[in-house]
C-alpha cells in the first residue's frame, strides 16, 4: 500500500489533500464527516476583517434608527457592543476540539494591528497553523502595485514575529510577477504558500440590467494555472506549495505533486459532489501509485517540475506558438 504521508508548513499530513476554507467547515457535523471520509487537514473559513467593520456599522445604524424621536428620548436602546471576532473565535476553537486532524485559521485585514492582534487571538484557539488570506482588489488609482506588496510583506513579518504556529500565505495570481513576490514572502519567512486565491467576480444580468453575483465555483482546468507556477517554483523556496483551485480528482492531486506540490486544498469538488469524494480522490492517487510502483510521494514529487525536465520552456511558453506554425495539424478552420 502506497504511503500518502506529506508535510504543510511543517506539519505531518497522512496525505496530500486538505479541505480548504469555505462556509462548508463552519458545521462542525461536516468537519466530522469529513476527518471520517479521509480528509488530511482543514482550514477553517477565514476572518475577514472588512466584514467585521460592515456587521459592526450595520448593527450601529440599526440601534440609533430611532433615536433622539422627540426631546426626552436620547437612546432607545442599552448600550451594546458587536461582537467582532469573538464569535468566530469560539467557533474556530469549538472545531478544534471537535476533530484530531490539524486544523488551520485563516484570515484577512485591512491593518497590521489587526493582522497582529487577530494572530494572537487565533493562537489561543489551539489551531496548528494560519493561513493569510493576501489577497487584495485595487480600488485606488494612484497606489502602486509595488505599495501593495510592500505591505504584505509587512504583515507577514509582524504576524511571524508575534505567533509561534506556522504561517502560510494564499496568494492571487494577480501580480506582475508572482514568482518575484513568492521569493519575496518566502525570504520573508513564510512557511508556506497556497496557489491559488479565487476572488468574486461579479457579472451583469443584461435583461434586468443590474449586477448579478454568480456562485463563483472553480472547474476542472482551472488548476493549470497552479501547474505552471508550482512547476516552476518547486526546489526554489523553503515552504510548502500547496495548490489551490480547479483540483476536482485524484489525478488532479498527481499532476500537482508531479509539479512539484506538497499538497492541494479542495473545496469546489467538495460542493459538487460531496464529501464523498474524498476517499475517491485517494483511492485514484493510491492506485496511481501503485500502478506506477511509487512508495511514497517523495518517490514522485517535483518530477516534472521546470527543475527536472529537459524542455525549459514548457513552463515558460505564453503562447501556442507551435500550435500556430502547425496550424494545419490542429484545427480545421471554417472559412
Amino acid at each position: 500500500m502506497a504511503n500518502l504521508t506529506t508535510k504543510h508548513m511543517g506539519i505531518s499530513l497522512k496525505n496530500p489533500i486538505i479541505l480548504g476554507s469555505s462556509n462548508l467547515v463552519g458545521n462542525v457535523d461536516n468537519l466530522k464527516k469529513a476527518e471520517d471520509a479521509g480528509i488530511a487537514a482543514i482550514v477553517y473559513k477565514s476572518l475577514f476583517e472588512e466584514q467585521i467593520q460592515l456587521e459592526d456599522y450595520d448593527l450601529g445604524n440599526q440601534l440609533e434608527a430611532y433615536d433622539e424621536r422627540h426631546a426626552e428620548m436620547i437612546n432607545l436602546f442599552p448600550n451594546m457592543e458587536h461582537a467582532g471576532p469573538k464569535e468566530h473565535l469560539l467557533n474556530l476553537r469549538k472545531a478544534k476540539e471537535s476533530v484530531s486532524v490539524p486544523l488551520i485559521a485563516s484570515i484577512n485585514a485591512l491593518y497590521k494591528e489587526s493582522w497582529v492582534d487577530y494572530a494572537k487571538q487565533i493562537e489561543e484557539t489551539g489551531v496548528d497553523g494560519l493561513e493569510l488570506n493576501f489577497f487584495a482588489v485595487p480600488r485606488d488609482m494612484n497606489r502602486s502595485g509595488h505599495d501593495i506588496i510592500a505591505g504584505q510583506l509587512e504583515f507577514l513579518k509582524a504576524v511571524k514575529n508575534a505567533v509561534k504556529i506556522p504561517v502560510s500565505v494564499k496568494l492571487s495570481p494577480f501580480y506582475t510577477n508572482i514568482l518575484k513576490t513568492v521569493v519575496d514572502l518566502n525570504e520573508a519567512g513564510a512557511d508556506g504558500f497556497v496557489l491559488f486565491n479565487r476572488l468574486f467576480e461579479p457579472d451583469i444580468d443584461v435583461e434586468a440590467e443590474k449586477h448579478a453575483s454568480p456562485w463563483n465555483l472553480s472547474t476542472p482546468g482551472d488548476h493549470r494555472l497552479a501547474v505552471r507556477y508550482i512547476g516552476l517554483l518547486y526546489d526554489n523556496v523553503k515552504g510548502s506549495l500547496v495548490a489551490n483551485n480547479g483540483v476536482y480528482e485524484g489525478t488532479d492531486v498527481v499532476k500537482m505533486i508531479l509539479a512539484g506540490a506538497d499538497a492541494i486544498e479542495a473545496v469546489s469538488t467538495i460542493y459538487h459532489n460531496g464529501i464523498r469524494h474524498i476517499p475517491v480522490m485517494l483511492k485514484e492517487l493510491e492506485e496511481w501509485m501503485d500502478r506506477k510502483g511509487y512508495a511514497a510521494i517523495d518517490e514522485f514529487k517535483g518530477k516534472l517540475s521546470a527543475k527536472t525536465i529537459n524542455d525549459p520552456f514548457v513552463y515558460k511558453r505564453a503562447q501556442y506558438i507551435d500550435m500556430i506554425l502547425k496550424s494545419e495539424d490542429y484545427f480545421n478552420p471554417i472559412v
